[in-house]
């Protein structure tokens, strides 16, 4: 047991990996308590599903513009700073939400200030969210340990996000949604203090021999010439388009199908952090990324399973289950695609590559949102999350028939980048 222990979290054994594990931690349990009441605050206070669609869509659409540029200069910039710079600004953002909500500025009648703060924290996103995928290499420092440090970087957000919206759904019954908000607020300050106590060095910059735009396109082109890198992304836009976005209709499911409240919504919202938890434990323990590729297919077969069931239940019980499955699967999907990426791609690139990463799960996010609040407006909730995870059951069919052609060039792009250690297979003999 302890060295099964001591394997799952050994990325912990790095000093600068470990602190901001620490300060995350914290923070995170507030991100998912503002996640958890920003959803069904909106949704109490306007009734309309579209809304919730139009406010997840102004929290992530700054992404689709900002996000290529800050993965083109990631490589250039003091990563460590940044990430500093945009946990405060996290802070700015949620203190004067619980502050307009407290005071009662928002209010049934008024609702536009919402919209204005989810812009403000979609460009914040778009910053941060790149920036920390790059910092990670940063703080592991040895490339052999980065599986299980994203890996045991998603089990910290999934465990925030088991504990973030049960607290969040109580503490609306006790308190209100203002309260919530000033709580996230709160714990962003552990994270900011804990970043300034990390340590890096980073290397003189070469001259820049190539202008951003040049970079940018590059990026983009050598993710679309790379089929294991092009299947990736697009396996992700698919389940965050029609997939992930299930969690925009859960105020609606709580409420609306299931008969409850914000204590509903809060107990769905853990269950799916349970699965998503067990995912990431599963993944830490992996030494290797061997048999990811499967991994990926199979996982999404399984969730888009869960969520057809999910659409069609009325039961509370069966819905939890189902979270479940839910949660497992979608934290599977985004952690084994950023594992994969990161360890197949070549230092230079990485930067690019992550932004277009973290632009396609921004971009497709926001859209997402706008399709099944307005498929909801027209068919009710139960149909539009039954078409879309329709869709993402077929495309996980379709992934198998391409699966022996991703397996055989993701392996010579590891020989290539002369990553082939992560793999660990013991005669691999591809030539370049």
């Amino acid at each position: 047991m302890i060295s099964f222990l001591r394997r799952t979290f050994i990325s912990l054994s790095i000093r600068n990996y470990r602190i901001f594990f620490s300060g995350q931690a914290v923070s995170l349990i507030g991100t998912w308590i503002q996640r958890t009441t920003m959803g069904w605050f909106v949704y109490r206070l306007s009734n309309s599903a579209l809304l919730l669609g139009v406010v997840t869509f102004l929290s992530m659409i700054p992404s689709v513009f900002i996000s290529p540029f800050v993965g083109a200069w990631a490589d250039r910039l003091n990563r460590h700073k940044m990430v500093i710079g945009t946990q405060i600004a996290f802070f700015t953002q949620s203190s004067l939400l619980a502050i307009l909500v407290l005071s009662g500025v928002i209010n049934e009648n008024v609702q536009y200030p919402i919209l204005l703060l989810a812009l403000f924290q979609g460009m914040i996103e778009a910053v941060d969210s790149p920036m920390r995928q790059n910092l990670l290499i940063d703080l592991i420092g040895d490339k052999k340990m980065l599986p299980n440090a994203i890996a045991t970087n998603s089990a910290m957000f999934n465990g925030a996000r088991l504990i973030g919206p049960a607290v969040g759904g109580l503490l609306i019954v006790l308190f209100s949604e203002g309260v919530c908000f000033a709580i996230n607020a709160a714990t962003y300050i552990p994270v900011i203090i804990s970043l300034f106590f990390i340590r890096i060095v980073y290397p003189k910059l070469k001259p820049r021999t190539e202008s951003t735009v040049k970079k940018i396109i590059g990026g983009w082109k050598y993710v679309y010439h790379s089929f294991p890198i092009r299947y990736l992304i697009m396996n992700l836009a698919i389940y965050t388009l029609f997939g992930f976005s299930y969690s925009t209709l859960l105020p609606v499911f709580a409420r609306d199908i299931l008969r409850g409240n914000s204590g509903t919504q809060g107990l769905l919202m853990s269950t799916a952090g349970i699965g998503a938890l067990t995912g990431a434990f599963m993944l830490a323990s992996k030494s290797s990324i061997k048999g990811m590729q499967l991994r990926l297919i199979g996982v999404g077969l399984l969730a888009s399973s869960a969520l057809i069931l999910f659409s069609r239940s009325t039961y509370l019980y069966l819905s939890m289950w189902m979270m479940l499955f839910i949660g497992f699967g979608m934290m599977m999907t985004t952690a084994t695609t950023n594992t994969l990426l990161q360890s197949m791609v070549s230092d230079e690139m990485r930067g690019r590559v992550l932004s277009t990463y973290t632009m396609t799960f921004q971009s497709m996010s926001p859209f997402g949102g706008l399709l099944v609040g307005w498929l909801t407006s027209r068919y009710g909730p139960q149909a539009s999350m039954l078409l879309c995870a329709s869709v993402c059951f077929i495309w996980s069919l379709n992934g198998l028939r391409m699966l022996p052609r991703f397996s055989k060039d993701m392996l010579k792009m590891l020989v290539t980048n002369s990553n082939s250690s992560v793999y660990r297979a013991p005669r691999l003999r591809l030539n370049k």
